[in-house]
């Protein structure tokens, strides 16, 4: 395992710390030492030798089988080096893993000096993805640093993410904590009646974070964020849905998650974003135009069928459009931390103490789609099987 993490982490820093990708591409959220779960991921979106993978970090902690999964992920990051794609999560550090399982595994199992060759390789995996100049990629979310003035355009936002150093840790504050740890801004934190969001928004967009690090952001700040960097939609993980996915901002942010049964604790399904890429050539010119397509398959708990979530009407010979229903509404606040009711055993409650920073378990909710452009992918109306 020494070998395979000193291997990775050769392969990983030949590469940029901003991954630019191209579809077509299945983009994956948390698996969290679920080893079962993500073989079962790959027997339902297809191996790394024929398909495209982008996974959005947190590999380990939480789970019983951490070494599993990080040692495959490792395995195929190094097989398949321009298809296979790893991103950090927030529990790719030495804090967090210290306190959430991974540390205690690799010792029980092995050894501290194994942890800390994974931790060599944690501190060097990339940060951000931008795929076809149109979707950006990260663990978390968006940094108040890159709204700023001096920011103009696409090619400012790719300088700066590249000028991150590696190797390095997981600071407290800056980019690279926000690119990990930033949360949309939960619904429930509204007021249903109120016309406004809550006045520590109205000036920036940006609030505290009930984690304890980073930022929370609005709607306004999605917006903002894609409009000045000419991007379309924002792909990102940390949060635990009910569906294994949920939007945001008008459709144009969306949350995926990819360990169902999470913890054992929730009922919740596993997401995998699968993103098509169609070329064609413009008639009379020799230009090529590209034409992302997205959808969404569902790995559920054991036991329960994986399927393919797909827009009304449409339908292909591998994924005929199944009989539809409409979309189930879910916005529990599961924030382990929050004041709300939250489904937790009492003999967690000292550990989730211990740790103020952490908090992977946030609202719930779901749509579903699959879409020809990006435009009616925000707007259409979708929905998903009868049985999700």
């Amino acid at each position: 395992m020494i070998t395979l993490c000193q291997m990775t982490k050769h392969v990983v820093m030949s590469q940029s710390v901003l991954l630019e990708l191209e579809g077509p591409l299945k983009v994956c959220g948390d698996t969290h030492g679920q080893f079962r779960d993500v073989l079962r991921l790959f027997d339902l979106c297809g191996k790394p030798d024929t398909t495209n993978f982008l996974f959005l970090g947190d590999y380990v902690d939480r789970g019983k089988q951490s070494l599993e999964v990080i040692c495959l992920l490792f395995g195929y990051k190094v097989k398949y080096p321009t298809t296979f794609f790893l991103l950090r999560g927030n529990h790719e550090c030495q804090a967090i893993t210290r306190i959430y399982g991974f540390f205690d595994e690799c010792k029980r199992r092995f050894n501290v000096k194994l942890w800390r060759h994974f931790l060599d390789v944690f501190n060097c995996l990339p940060v951000a993805a931008v795929i076809e100049n149109q979707i950006f990629c990260c663990h978390g979310g968006i940094s108040p640093e890159f709204l700023k003035p001096e920011f103009g355009g696409l090619e400012d936002l790719k300088q700066r993410i590249r000028a991150i150093p590696r190797p390095t840790d997981v600071p407290e504050e800056g980019v690279v904590c926000d690119l990990l740890w930033a949360d949309p801004l939960n619904p429930e934190m509204l007021d249903p009646d109120a016309d406004e969001l809550p006045p520590i928004f109205a000036e920036t967009g940006f609030g505290p974070n009930e984690r304890g690090v980073s930022y929370v952001f609005s709607p306004e700040i999605v917006d903002r964020f894609l409009s000045r960097f000419g991007l379309d939609l924002m792909v990102r993980a940390h949060q635990v849905v009910e569906d294994g996915y949920e939007f945001f901002a008008n459709r144009s942010f969306v949350t995926i998650f990819s360990a169902p049964n999470y913890c054992g604790e929730f009922d919740n399904a596993g997401g995998i974003f699968c993103l098509s890429r169609n070329v064609t050539v413009k008639p009379n010119s020799n230009e090529e135009e590209i034409d992302l397509e997205g959808s969404f398959q569902i790995l559920y708990p054991e036991k329960r069928k994986s399927t393919t979530a797909i827009r009304r009407g449409s339908s292909s010979a591998k994924n005929p459009a199944p009989q539809l229903s409409g979309i189930p509404k879910f916005h529990k606040y599961m924030d382990r931390h929050s004041p709300h009711p939250i489904r937790i055993p009492e003999n967690q409650v000292h550990e989730i103490q211990r740790e103020g920073r952490e908090n992977d378990d946030c609202e719930g909710g779901a749509s579903s789609s699959s879409s020809s452009n990006w435009s009616t992918f925000k707007s259409s109306e979708w929905t998903i099987p009868s049985d999700a």
